[in-house]
């Protein structure tokens, strides 16, 4: 089966083809399915935000669409960078932004979780949604050079998302999560 997936995040993309290719699937990009264009993320939850670029290629492709929308969530900060992580600091900065606003707080007040939300538009036009979520804390400094995003801060036991092969993410993050529920309703 093919799925268009609303992104051109190549690393959201190979993410979703490592788990979903064993099982069958055929995951392609909106612009290798043609579809050029980047949705506004005007929601308030990730859950808004994956139905927003879901329906956006579905409404000019009418095929079966999935889309996430996933971010970091600080204790501490109140629960930010939340929806606005891609937005949170300019590229290359973000993981920096967050360790400065936890300068000097103490690692159990460093509590963090990943989330993802995403909507499947099957070819009918039907939206629904799975989640996922990953439970960590945030270390002090970057560690590791796999992963992108918050992974190199993001620990997960003794070792940051950056520091794990790809399969041992894909077994325990947010997004695996979400992908493994999703394909209970493919």
């Amino acid at each position: 089966m093919k799925i268009i997936l609303a992104t051109n995040n190549k690393n959201k993309l190979r993410e979703f083809r490592e788990i979903l290719a064993p099982k069958g699937y055929e995951v392609i990009s909106q612009s290798e399915a043609g579809a050029d264009i980047e949705a506004d993320e005007t929601g308030t939850t990730f859950e808004e935000n994956a139905y927003i670029k879901a329906k956006a290629i579905y409404d000019m492709l009418h095929v079966p669409v999935i889309a996430d929308d996933s971010g970091l969530e600080v204790d501490f900060l109140k629960g930010a960078p939340g929806v606005f992580s891609a937005r949170y600091a300019e590229p290359g900065h973000r993981c920096e932004r967050v360790l400065n606003e936890l300068e000097g707080v103490p690692d159990a007040e460093r509590t963090a979780r990943f989330r993802c939300a995403i909507c499947y538009i099957d070819a009918e036009g039907k939206s629904q949604y799975v989640s996922g979520s990953c439970e960590g804390r945030i270390g002090h400094e970057r560690r590791g050079d796999n992963g992108f995003g918050y992974d190199p801060i993001f620990l997960y036991g003794d070792r940051t998302l950056a520091e794990m092969s790809a399969d041992e993410k894909n077994a325990i993050s947010h997004r695996g999560n979400a992908i493994k529920a999703l394909c209970g309703i493919l």
